[in-house]
Parts: C-alpha cells; sequence; structure tokens
C-alpha cells in the first residue's frame, strides 16, 4: 500500500521522529487523538469530547472516502489551527466530491452517501485543491469548542 511508504512528522515531536502516515480511518482518528491530547496537555486546557468527536469523524469520513472513491489515502495531515483541528487528506482521484440524493432514479433508498454532508455539516472552512501531480486534496477545519 502507497501509504505505508510516507512519514509524518508531527508539530508536537522533534524534527527526525517519524511516524507511519495514516492509511485507514482508524489510524487517522488516533493521529486526531495524539494531537488533540497534546494540545490540551500543553495549554492546560480540558479537552472538549463533543468537539473531539467530531474531528473523529470528520477523519473517518475524509479517510473512508478516499479510499472508497479516490484510488486510496495518498497522504494525511493533522495539525491543530488556533480554535480548531486541521485535516487533510489527499487522493488520487481528480473527481469532486458530492453529495448523492437519498433515493436512486426508480425512489429506492440508497445506501451510504452520507459522508461528505457530515464532513460539510461538522467543519467551519472545507476547500477541495487539485494536487500538481493529479488527485485532490481535501482540508476541513473543525472548531475544538
Amino acid at each position: 500500500m502507497m501509504c505505508e511508504e510516507h512519514m509524518i512528522e508531527s508539530v508536537f515531536e522533534p524534527p527526525g521522529v517519524n511516524r507511519a502516515r495514516p492509511c485507514k480511518p482508524a489510524e487517522a482518528r488516533r493521529a486526531v487523538e495524539r494531537a488533540v491530547a497534546e494540545r490540551c496537555r500543553t495549554t492546560h486546557t480540558a479537552c472538549d469530547a463533543n468537539a473531539l468527536s467530531d474531528a473523529l469523524l470528520v477523519a473517518s469520513e475524509l479517510t473512508t472516502n478516499a479510499i472508497l472513491h479516490g484510488g486510496g489515502v495518498t497522504d494525511f495531515r493533522v495539525d491543530i489551527d488556533g480554535p480548531g483541528v486541521r485535516l487533510s487528506v489527499s487522493d488520487r482521484s481528480d473527481e469532486l466530491p458530492v453529495t448523492a440524493p437519498p433515493t436512486d432514479p426508480h425512489g429506492r433508498l440508497r445506501h451510504g452517501g452520507h459522508g461528505w454532508p457530515i464532513v460539510c455539516r461538522l467543519s467551519r472552512d472545507v476547500r477541495v485543491s487539485d494536487l500538481p501531480a493529479g488527485g485532490k486534496c481535501i482540508t476541513a477545519v473543525v472548531p475544538l469548542s
């Protein structure tokens, strides 16, 4: 898997301390938990459990969508951005995310299709950028309070 070849340097660790880049939703959630816990520890503030849950859900949805619709996660970053968590997930697809109607053309309920609306609802800023080598990067900022 391509992700395992990439390394990430945490903003909370000394330069040169590398960690495998998250490829799966569970790995992305753990990276978000570590970043938020470290921020709360260094700022001596309590972590808002609901805000953390929102950030974990957005990380999970973005990585799941990259796997299901984008040809896999090619990059993942998590940063604390002032009062929020900035999540960036890159994949191989140039296709923009879409919100699917809840029913198909025959009126039958569709399964899935809830991830992108969840990301948009829980994030205060969502951006989709084309990558120079192809693919896209989706960046979402989820408030921590």
